[in-house]
């Protein structure tokens, strides 16, 4: 990288930038999350079940997987810019698709077409933003960044909500087009590509690696996606799409560390703290997309709230991070970045460890302060863990690193999901089965309450009813209780996992940042 490449800086002011490429990004990690409570709706609006239904978000994710690693050639190849408009018009008209879709076949089709016209946004937004900032402003350009990436999926289960409760589903996905089109415009006017961008010949893409990346991530996210409901490893087809993803992602490994020209340039992972990074954010990925998963599942399932309800009760999640974003963004320029990273995930274990306490009891306001902390810590992880982690890359390499970060957050979360839901299930089976041995005649407790049920239903209906009935209310309380007790677990597993990630900063070195002048 020559040293004009190295002092590039934009001829607009980079906040003008960072406000034109958020709006793609916001609007794409949106719609990651904002179709998942509309689904029931969806499944009946086009004559499917839920479970069909839910192949709406499986192949999103997946076309969105599987260009995220290869935005950086892309943009080399097409041009950086070009290449995001490009995403742009390609993810908002396929949003007008998935709207005007009459059958579950065309919405999956352009479910597709959106995740492939979305997967690049993320890291060509961030690369952007990176690269339009000197060093020293750099984590006030990731606290935009954030603003997106962390904001958008928690605000999508209320948005998603509030539309389909009051218009349609459709809507979902026609929020996007004034969104897009604005991007559009703002892009187009204000952002210009680097010279190593413009200079570069980046040649023939590597296509046996884009195929195996390809098929290594398309048969993982299916199996993280569709596992549970087949037993996982139980049915056969698990056992040959777990078999295909290890091979296809062993040859994938050895082709781009061999070939000349790699669609994705692993050899960054040689630079440690971008290797660790990598690894801190598929955990941040991990306790992001799981919390947003398992709380709703706990108030709707548990305590009987509505789709829009659950929305609301975590969207303080979203508001904390929004009110500390700016104050991380100004401390990430001032205070050491393993500081804050450490303290991000301290206080977002202590939020879960929070929400461990949770009782069938609970109001709403219970879950209000747990999930303002988790934002406040995400936040502080986030902003200062993307600049660590590429803060001591070469500024031609951004592109690529980008597209990985953002993967590895991605099947994090994937992960994540379908760990805490398989959890979820096989503790809720444990505990039912430990507690069950105490509901005998023998046990006190259990003897009171089922004469005082068995007395109050008796004036109801005749003895054997009552009996009956009896009977059914205490199995339902145990199988709410042993589910509690499953989600208090998996609060508590996400908590000691971010304590095990604030340990770990110590592996980071120094970002040494370049500023103007003393700092006052």
């Amino acid at each position: 990288m020559n040293s004009s490449a190295a002092e590039w800086r934009p001829s607009i002011n980079p906040w003008i930038i960072a406000c034109a490429v958020m709006l793609a990004t916001f609007m794409e990690v949106l719609d990651t999350t904002i179709v998942a409570v509309a689904l029931p709706h969806v499944a009946g609006s086009l004559s499917a079940s839920t479970d069909e239904a839910t192949w709406t978000l499986t192949s999103y994710l997946v076309s969105n997987a599987i260009i995220l690693p290869a935005s950086g050639w892309l943009a080399r190849r097409f041009g950086r810019k070009r290449f995001l408009l490009a995403c742009i018009v390609l993810f908002t008209c396929s949003s007008l698709a998935c709207g005007l879709a009459t059958s579950l076949g065309m919405l999956i089709l352009a479910r597709v077409v959106q995740g492939v016209g979305g997967g690049a946004l993320q890291p060509l937004s961030q690369a952007i933003l990176l690269e339009s900032f000197p060093p020293e402003k750099r984590g006030m350009a990731m606290a935009a960044f954030a603003l997106g990436v962390v904001v958008a999926p928690i605000l999508g289960p209320t948005l998603g909500g509030w539309l389909t409760d009051n218009y349609t589903w459709r809507w979902a996905f026609y929020i996007n087009i004034p969104v897009g089109v604005m991007a559009v415009v703002m892009i187009n006017a204000f952002v210009e590509d680097p010279p190593y961008i413009r200079e570069a010949r980046p040649g023939r893409i590597d296509a046996m690696g884009f195929g195996l990346m390809a098929v290594a991530l398309a048969t993982l996210q299916i199996i993280l996606d569709r596992g549970q409901q087949d037993d996982w490893f139980a049915a056969d087809w698990v056992r040959w799409f777990a078999a295909a993803s290890v091979l296809s992602l062993m040859a994938f490994l050895v082709r781009e560390l061999t070939v000349g020209e790699p669609v994705v340039n692993l050899r960054v992972l040689r630079d440690r703290n971008f290797a660790v990074g990598i690894v801190l954010i598929t955990m941040v990925g991990v306790a992001l997309y799981s919390a947003i998963t398992l709380l709703p599942l706990f108030l709707q399932t548990l305590m009987g709230y509505s789709a829009l309800q659950s929305g609301l009760a975590v969207s303080p999640r979203g508001a904390g991070a929004l009110m500390t974003m700016p104050v991380v963004g100004y401390l990430s320029d001032k205070v050491d970045f393993r500081k804050l990273i450490a303290t991000g995930f301290i206080v977002v274990a202590a939020s879960l460890w929070w929400l461990g306490a949770i009782n069938l009891e609970i109001a709403m306001s219970n879950i209000v302060w747990p999930s303002v902390f988790t934002g406040v810590g995400l936040s502080m992880i986030f902003v200062p863990l993307s600049a660590v982690a590429m803060g001591t890359l070469p500024q031609a390499e951004m592109g690529n690193a980008s597209g990985i970060f953002n993967l590895m957050r991605n099947v994090g979360g994937s992960v994540g999901i379908s760990a805490v839901t398989t959890m979820l299930i096989r503790d809720a089976q444990v505990h039912q089965a430990t507690m069950v041995a105490h509901l005998t005649p023998g046990d006190i407790a259990f003897g009171l309450r089922s004469q005082a049920l068995l007395s109050y239903l008796a004036g109801h209906f005749d003895q054997a009813d009552a009996a009956r009935r009896a009977q059914a209310v205490m199995y339902g309380e145990l199988q709410r209780q042993a589910t509690l007790w499953a989600f208090v677990n998996n609060f508590r597993l996400l908590a000691l996992i971010c304590l095990v990630c604030a340990g770990s900063v110590v592996l980071f070195k120094k970002v040494r940042r370049a500023r103007p002048g003393p700092m006052h």
